[in-house]
């Protein structure tokens, strides 16, 4: 028999965890018996320790298998189950045009998403924008929309991985998102439990990611690839760059919006294309869709301007009880803050660098975030029409749309952007979106 505190004692002081020991914290933390400051001091002690492979190879198992394991097979879906699961970032609206993308080339996304972390936005408060939608379905639901829609990005429901779920939230407010083992183990617990054939992973480094530094970056994707490849789950993953937010919009309607005008042609981004294509690629790749990246890359092109993925969208969004008309008229059902008020440039010149975290921060401050686990979010707010690194602007031209619910929010949401962009003389050097790859062979 363990005592809770002893095994926090023991990781504290840096000794390894045996399999035996963290199953059984585990347990108890799936069935309560685990408190919530005990729970916060284990994730301390590993943030502080770390932990080996085998330790964050059987964390993850431990949180995989605390609840349901789907599987597929009687599904016959005829395509291989894939997924996504990007690090957090700024604007990474990703999500909501990749899953559609894949499904539209033969794939099968039921992707499970999570809520906003400190800084970054939650794919899952994104899709809870839409009015009606059924971001938690039942089991039943949830094969069903992957059946028929090809497609599924819903949040954690309570019988996956439990275990993870309470820790998730737990880390949030403690100032441990950021441990690697915690990173790896909740990412993969997630993942397995969904049952899949095949996972991408979108690591973010810069100055609005987890890992701000390339080394940080690597260190997280090869230890998420190496654990993967102990539980049996082919996993590739891409270094991507978050020196900026990745869309224009950042907040949640604004995202989900932006989602929306990509995938039915209103407006494409190129940094956010080419993620998409990118990833997407790699998914194909992973679960044997496509020879080579190239004819991945050429699928997802072809998915997206073609309206498939739009189309695999829509579907999805009315099985799981969205409105039938939102890509026609996403005005009408997204909702909408009463203030938006431009930030103005202060002088001409090119934007050389964005504080891409302090930029997360002011949509957390506008109500877009949370500061709590129990926070409620106002999904109306945000930031619109931002301006990326390298463009050009003038003096009065607005850097960006602060959406508020209230002037003296606005107000200072918009003073506090205009410091987080720096405008300069010299235009800055371009910096790719994809920065590297990592591949099993390589860990």
């Amino acid at each position: 028999m363990f005592l809770p505190q002893e095994i926090i004692r023991k990781k504290r002081d840096g000794l390894a965890l045996d399999e035996q020991e963290i199953e059984w914290f585990v347990a108890l933390l799936t069935d309560g018996r685990i408190t919530e400051g005990q729970a916060a001091a284990f994730a301390m002690a590993v943030f502080l320790r770390g932990m080996t492979t085998a330790e964050c190879a059987a964390l993850t198992r431990a949180k995989t298998y605390s609840g349901q394991v789907l599987d597929w097979s009687g599904e016959f879906l005829g395509g291989p189950v894939l997924d996504k699961h990007s690090t957090g970032g700024i604007g990474d609206n990703v999500s909501l045009v990749l899953a559609p993308a894949v499904a539209a080339c033969g794939g099968f996304v039921p992707m499970i998403s999570g809520r906003g972390l400190g800084h970054t936005g939650g794919t899952l408060d994104k899709l809870e924008a839409i009015p009606g939608y059924c971001a938690t379905p039942d089991a039943a639901l949830l094969a069903r929309t992957v059946r028929h829609a090809g497609c599924a990005i819903i949040g954690q429901t309570a019988q996956l991985a439990p275990a993870d779920r309470r820790l998730y939230a737990i880390r949030d407010v403690t100032a441990t998102v950021e441990s690697i083992p915690l990173i790896t183990a909740s990412i993969l617990s997630k993942k397995m439990a969904a049952g899949l054939n095949g996972l991408v992973m979108d690591v973010k480094t810069g100055s609005g990611a987890f890992m701000p530094t390339l080394s940080e970056a690597r260190r997280l994707a090869q230890s998420i690839v190496q654990v993967a490849q102990h539980g049996g789950l082919p996993t590739h993953a891409l270094i991507t760059d978050m020196d900026q937010p990745l869309a224009s919009a950042a907040g949640n309607a604004v995202e989900t919006a932006h989602a929306i005008s990509h995938l039915t042609g209103v407006k494409r981004e190129p940094r956010l294309h080419e993620i998409v294509v990118a990833l997407g690629a790699e998914m194909l790749l992973v679960g044997g869709l496509v020879g080579n990246r190239a004819e991945g890359r050429a699928k997802i092109d072809e998915a997206i301007h073609s309206g498939a993925a739009a189309e695999r969208f829509a579907r999805m969004v009315v099985e799981l009880g969205g409105p039938a008309n939102l890509l026609e008229r996403p005005s009408t059902h997204l909702p909408r803050a009463p203030i938006t008020v431009p930030v103005p440039a202060r002088q001409e010149g090119f934007v050389s660098r964005m504080a891409t975290r302090d930029i997360g921060l002011i949509v957390v401050e506008l109500g877009g975030g949370r500061r709590r686990a129990e926070d409620q979010i106002d999904p109306t707010v945000g930031l619109t029409a931002m301006v990326g690194v390298g463009q050009q602007v003038m003096r009065g031209e607005p850097l960006a749309y602060v959406h508020a619910a209230d002037h003296d929010s606005a107000a200072r949401a918009a003073g506090l952007l205009s410091q987080a962009i720096e405008i300069t003389a010299a235009k800055p050097a371009k910096i790719p979106v994809v920065i590297t790859r990592v591949d099993p062979s390589e860990v």
